[in-house]
């Protein structure tokens, strides 16, 4: 089965790349995988996520889409761009959709740059979509 994996977070790039990848899972007939990497999410106090609402903004968003199968993996991995991959290749995508967001050659040099690791990386073709 076809699947395409959409790269989340609970920010303007997530929410359009989860928009978007509702689309192309309804246009392809695919699988939707909805990763949520917590990697900056933890709590210093807690050493887990927070439970900020996002997710259930996000399940609402899908709810209405009942023509498209979909999973919602929560990912705690080092780093979001390795989650992303990992599971685009465990699962076979034929699609990656990501959010971008403009960012200082300062940041991206000292934070480095997910989606530019997705876009380089990926086992498939990568839909990029700004907010």
């Amino acid at each position: 089965m076809n699947t395409v994996v959409v790269g989340y977070t609970p920010k303007p790039p997530g929410e359009a790349a989860l928009r978007l990848g509702v689309e192309e899972s309804r246009l392809r007939r695919a699988r939707l995988l909805v990763v949520r990497s917590h990697q900056t999410e933890l709590s210093p106090h807690q050493g887990r996520p927070h439970d900020d609402g996002q997710l259930h903004r996000l399940l609402s968003e899908l709810i209405p889409y009942e023509d498209v199968s979909y999973e919602v993996r929560e990912e705690r991995g080092i780093d979001p761009a390795e989650d992303v991959l990992g599971l685009a290749t465990h699962h076979e995508a034929t699609l990656i959709v990501i959010g971008l967001r403009r960012r200082s050659a300062v940041g991206k040099f000292l934070l480095g740059s997910t989606a530019q690791r997705i876009l380089l990386e990926a086992p498939c073709p990568v839909l990029a979509v700004k907010p």
